[in-house]
């Protein structure tokens, strides 16, 4: 492995050893879609939606059949950035949250509506390992200056920061032609980033907004969508379809930049997502949006329908596997091996010490790291297949508040309202239909120990009974009163 050459690189450079084995440690580019669903790929089975550059790099590399993410935004982000669980880094839910004043119970709440600055950022450990870095795109870890990516460990960053896909706005401001899409924009932020850092080892972060709601996309590719014949088995909405196209073609030009400037064999190429897919808005409007609004007359079902995880249950805001369950694909040549895939169970904390091996960086001291390297997985397919994972979801979303445990095949499910467990067993029930816990008390007991003891560790926020709790009103969705 290149690890091994480092290090004897290492010994023989005594005078300037950053430049002397500066392009030997691998350059990192991270691309991550908004929302895109675990089965919204072909090279996931989808027969309707059309990525020929992430099935490229799905033959180039490996694919991932059990990767994970927090089920929504700002949770993912602050795990990957801290390396910590949710929980633990207390950004559970997105900025500022979910708010339903009336409901059974009241719902915990952000104590800061930022990444807290104790946390020591990815950026950061990059940085202090010799690295060039760069994060463009959806940031949602707070707004001021100081919670900005610029100033959490990025040399370099533009944050977007609203006005949609035809007309966005970044922090810092940057130049970009009247109606370009913002896709196109991350693209070439993503891609000068690289000409200009070329020649020392750089870590870059894509962080795309498609394909959220509301949903909006280039015309011409929603007419081609439009008149394609459809999947029996999928939705099929052409404008939600024309937007993972959108993304498809960031990621080609990404790789065609790399693959000019000869940097491929040295580069570790990552696709990922930061949730499951949004079968419909928790609010049920409409989600079309943008020039897209009447692609679809009133009142069309696909007004209203994004996609389906299908055959994972439920999607984003819940913990189901639709919620959590997400497309990974890593691309590392000479190391991985090509079209390959790999069922070892890995999570959004994991590319923080992913990244600081690739880097042969430093963890924080002072800082607990919840993730496992990928590397094993990565280069051997060597992994634990009774791996403990948890997720932690104390809101109301599309789900009252959960919290979720999975080792191995088996799955736990706790309903932080009614007290109730429901146990699952992946390997035959990947739709969590069937509740095995009374026949499986021993499994059952165990799991929920493991769980609490997990809860208590993390300091897991929990909600607790509203004493202005309303039946008739429960559903009303209100504005966070923490929100800052």
């Amino acid at each position: 492995m290149k690890k091994f050459a480092i290090a004897t690189l290492i010994i023989s450079c005594t005078i300037i050893p950053f430049s002397c084995f500066a392009q030997n440690r691998p350059n990192i580019v991270m691309i991550m879609a908004d929302d895109l669903g675990g089965r919204d790929l072909p090279v996931y089975g989808n027969a309707f939606n059309e990525t020929p550059n992430i099935d490229k790099l799905a033959t180039q590399g490996m694919l991932f059949n059990n990767a994970y993410a927090a089920p929504v935004c700002s949770a993912t982000r602050a795990s990957i950035m801290s390396g910590q669980y949710p929980a633990r880094v207390g950004i559970f839910d997105f900025i500022p949250g979910h708010w339903r004043p009336y409901e059974e119970v009241t719902v915990p709440h952000h104590e800061l509506q930022h990444l807290p600055e104790h946390i020591s950022t990815i950026g950061d450990a990059m940085q202090a390992a010799g690295y060039k870095t760069g994060y463009f795109g959806k940031w949602h870890l707070g707004q001021k200056p100081e919670h900005l990516p610029n100033a959490r460990g990025y040399d370099k960053a533009h944050m977007y920061a609203g006005g949609g896909f035809y007309d966005p706005r970044f922090v810092p401001e940057y130049n970009t032609p009247k109606k370009k899409r913002l896709s196109e924009t991350l693209t070439e932020m993503g891609v000068n980033f690289i000409k200009e850092n070329k020649k020392e080892p750089f870590f870059l972060f894509v962080s795309h907004y498609d394909v959220h709601v509301q949903l909006d996309a280039d015309r011409d590719i929603i007419n081609k969508y439009l008149k394609k014949e459809k999947d029996p088995d999928y939705p099929c909405n052409a404008v939600y379809a024309s937007m993972i196209e959108h993304v498809d073609k960031s990621v080609g030009a990404i790789m065609k930049a790399i693959e000019e400037m000869d940097l491929a064999d040295n580069t570790v190429f990552i696709f990922y997502s930061d949730n499951g897919g949004v079968d419909n808005r928790f609010d049920n409007i409409p989600l079309l949006g943008g020039n897209s609004i009447n692609v679809y007359p009133e009142g069309h079902p696909l007004s209203y329908i994004a996609t389906s995880n299908a055959p994972l249950r439920a999607g984003k805001g819940t913990l189901y596997e639709g919620g959590v369950r997400v497309p990974l694909i890593v691309r590392w040549p000479g190391e991985i091996k090509p079209a390959s895939t790999s069922d070892a169970i890995v999570s959004s904390v994991d590319f923080y010490p992913t990244f600081v091996a690739l880097a042969d960086g430093i963890n924080p001291k002072k800082q607990v790291l919840d993730g496992f390297s990928m590397l094993p997985a990565l280069t051997e397919n060597r992994f634990d297949p009774k791996r403990e994972l948890f997720t932690h979801y104390p809101v109301y979303h599309h789900e009252q508040p959960m919290s979720a445990l999975r080792k191995g095949d088996w799955k736990l499910v706790e309903n932080l309202v009614s007290g109730e467990f429901d146990l699952y067993n992946l390997e035959y029930d990947i739709n969590e239909m069937t509740d095995l816990k009374f026949s499986y008390p021993d499994t059952l007991e165990t799991m929920k120990s493991i769980l609490k003891k997990w809860q208590v560790d993390t300091n897991a926020h929990m909600p607790f009974p509203n004493l202005n709790f309303d039946a008739n009103k429960r559903y009303e969705w209100g504005k966070n009163p923490y929100r800052k």
